[in-house]
């Protein structure tokens, strides 16, 4: 009990996120890091910092944010404040990604990936280690951290954006909240989103409604990546979901888990379109205790509550 509400007190919302309004307690926040070079606002990251230095280099937490790859911004991380702040040498990172009125798919995944290149290779000044990168991501930011996850070798999916195209896009683990992977069972299964609305965000992101875009839908899909080598995934979906259908979560659940990928999905009972719970943020941190600090914790899968 003293462990779920030590983590509730450092995760700082329970609900959608939200902009920070001031740095966290015990970080520095490096703003408008350009990661292109371009000058673009919608190409830029902020940078989350233990203030007290650590005797190694931290392991990274990156939030790429929802908001039907329309809308959001860098400064809703009121979430990834609370996964760094719960007494882990965490630093964090926040990034603008270009929106559906600025760029077609596949621009959001390679500003994703010209972001996470930047990162590692201004990892020695930021003492950042390379080698443990975390991804998390609710919506749309859930689907652009699973592309990270599944195309950590897809060479047309790089993109040539910034200086560093020699460093590698690849993440060490994902946590997806909630996020759409299959554009091509997207329809018809419960999402108020509607496929062939060339108004609606699947059609501004892939060029038109769905029945026209078929091909475009298949290379925006996570699931159509899969292999054994991806990083291994935290799936958080609530079963209500009436945005992204909870049938997303578990179609590519078993895809992953059929190629042998290491992949939990953590099911919000009665859950809608995001949601927190005390036992669903032990989960999250044990999830990135495991994959980046070493930790021998075990991550029980299955129902978790939404509230």
């Amino acid at each position: 009990m003293r462990r779920l509400l030590l983590l509730a007190l450092s995760f700082p919302l329970l609900a959608q996120c939200q902009k920070v309004s001031a740095p966290p307690a015990g970080f520095r926040v490096l703003r408008n890091l350009d990661y292109v070079g371009a000058g673009n606002p919608r190409q830029m990251l902020d940078l989350y910092l233990p203030e007290s230095r650590a005797d190694k280099p931290n392991p990274l937490v990156v939030y790429i944010h929802g908001g039907g790859w329309e809308a959001g911004s860098k400064d809703d991380a009121d979430t990834l404040v609370g996964l760094i702040r719960g007494g882990t040498p965490y630093a964090g990172a926040s990034l603008n990604y270009r929106l559906t009125d600025q760029a077609l798919w596949p621009a959001q995944i390679h500003d994703c990936k010209a972001a996470i290149r930047w990162l590692r290779a201004h990892a020695q000044e930021y003492n950042l280690d390379p080698g443990k990168i975390s991804v998390f991501g609710i919506s749309a930011g859930g689907h652009l951290v699973s592309m990270l996850g599944v195309t950590g070798g897809v060479k047309e999916l790089e993109g040539a954006l910034g200086q560093h195209l020699d460093q590698s896009s690849r993440v060490s683990c994902v946590l997806d909240f909630c996020g759409p992977s299959d554009f091509l069972t997207f329809g018809g299964k419960g999402s108020v989103i509607d496929p062939e609305d060339p108004k609606g965000p699947l059609a501004k992101l892939i060029g038109g409604p769905l029945k026209d875009r078929q091909e475009e839908a298949r290379k925006a899909s996570p699931v159509t990546y899969i292999t054994p080598d991806d990083s291994p995934f935290l799936i958080i979906h609530g079963d209500k979901d009436n945005i992204v259908p909870y049938a997303q979560a578990t179609e590519f659940d078993a895809a992953l888990k059929a190629a042998h990928i290491p992949s939990i999905l953590l099911t919000g009972t009665d859950g809608g379109h995001v949601f927190f719970s005390g036992p669903l943020i032990i989960r999250m941190y044990d999830f990135n205790a495991l994959h980046l600090q070493g930790k021998d914790v075990q991550i029980s899968e299955g129902a978790v509550p939404s509230k």
